[in-house]
């Protein structure tokens, strides 16, 4: 089961590393890259699940590293066996990432904090490669430690009507004179007429499965909706494939130059970076190969900090579950020009990093329930409901105003 992760050990103490492989060729290469760097330690190896069982709970390691087809019990059950009874950070490493792909996305939802290739290691080249990969994704996911357990999502929130609004929320919403955010959701949110351009979405560890949640509760007549979602490239046409199968949004691939429509949503092809420009009265997305912001590409950073410099008010910002702090600069500027963002609370959240970055950084207004982020969405668009006063209305891409 996916959990929260808070902060738990000194910055200058060597990152404690347990590497799970049943290959003896592959325990050995990533134990010796692991050896030569002055800030890890791999204290232990291990050839299968159970005898990993055994060096977790005995070693206590800050992360691990876990192959995904091994005797006895396969990476993705351990997987989530770990994560619902002793979570800890931690990083697949397999051969089948490109010939399944539909792994990597149930890694991530299962609360990976990255799924590295290894099938071209023996390759000449490719092992820099993969050693930069795996130092990389090592340093960010200690980052974090997990806490206690979080409870599954539930299946409906409690919840309040009126004329514009089911969603869970005790009290209505006064928009906020601080940079502290609001803990429930409420009516419209009460910051005069407007417009609602484009919706953007942030995700990363957990996303795979909590984005789902936002997508199936949004309409067809919402605004244009960009996704980043940390996946490598490869990934993404597949993921934006089950989206699309989910309810009336109709989701897809982002390709550079497309006009943004109403009622679509945009999902940012693995290792490319989305962003957003207008070009005359239409919003067009942009597709680029540009360096890696915060270690990612894409970024959640890139697509806010120009949906801030593109579309400023008219905009709506969602902060998902994910490890580190991609997006929080960006969802900061978000809401210096006028948009209204939402991250999500961390009883729900996979990882609580990059929602708990965002709120650290002032960006959001409000913190939601998975399970509100949607219903909350369409409320402020005035999608819900009769539509009370002060509503946030969508507009379609075309529109000139």
């Amino acid at each position: 089961m996916p959990v929260a992760f808070q902060p738990s050990r000194p910055p200058a103490a060597p990152i404690r590393i347990v590497v799970v492989d049943d290959s003896a060729v592959m325990r050995g290469l990533m134990s010796g890259i692991i050896a030569r760097q002055a800030d890890m330690e791999c204290v232990g190896a291990a050839c299968d699940a159970l005898q990993a069982r055994e060096m977790i709970r005995e070693l206590d390691p800050d992360v691990i590293t876990l192959d995904m087809a091994m005797p006895k019990m396969d990476g993705l059950d351990f997987l989530e066996r770990l994560m619902r009874l002793r979570p800890t950070p931690t990083i697949m490493v397999t051969s089948a990432a490109q010939r399944q792909p539909d792994i990597v996305t149930r890694a991530l939802a299962l609360g990976a904090a990255a799924v590295i290739d290894k099938a071209a290691v023996g390759v000449p080249g490719a092992f820099e490669a993969f050693e930069r990969e795996l130092l990389a994704a090592l340093r960010q996911a200690v980052q974090s430690r997990p806490a206690a357990p979080r409870r599954s999502v539930p299946a409906a929130p409690a919840t309040v009507s009126s004329p514009a609004l089911s969603v869970a929320s005790p009290a209505p919403l006064q928009a906020p004179t601080s940079a502290a955010p609001v803990l429930s959701g409420g009516p419209a949110v009460e910051v005069g007429e407007r417009r609602i351009r484009l919706i953007a979405i942030g995700a990363s560890t957990g996303g795979p499965e909590a984005t789902p949640h936002v997508i199936r509760a949004l309409s067809a007549q919402v605004p244009p909706v960009l996704i980043v979602q940390h996946i490598p490239g490869g990934f993404s046409a597949r993921y934006a494939a089950r989206l699309d199968t989910l309810g009336a949004l109709r989701v897809c691939e982002a390709r550079d130059e497309m006009v943004l429509q109403q009622g679509h949503g945009y999902v940012a092809p693995g290792g490319r970076h989305l962003s957003v420009v207008k070009v005359g009265a239409s919003l067009v997305a942009r597709v680029t190969d540009t360096e890696p912001v915060n270690r990612h590409r894409p970024s959640v950073d890139v697509l806010f900090r120009s949906v801030a410099q593109v579309v400023g008010e008219r905009a709506l910002g969602v902060m998902l579950t994910g490890m580190g702090g991609d997006g929080a600069e960006g969802m900061r500027r978000m809401r210096d020009a006028g948009a209204w963002n939402i991250a999500q609370d961390e009883a729900t959240s996979a990882i609580f990093g990059m929602p708990k970055e965002a709120i650290r950084a002032g960006a959001c207004q409000e913190v939601l329930a998975l399970q509100a982020i949607g219903p909350r969405l369409m409320a402020m668009l005035g999608l819900v409901g009769s539509g009370a006063a002060g509503a946030l209305r969508s507009e379609t891409s075309t529109a000139g105003r």
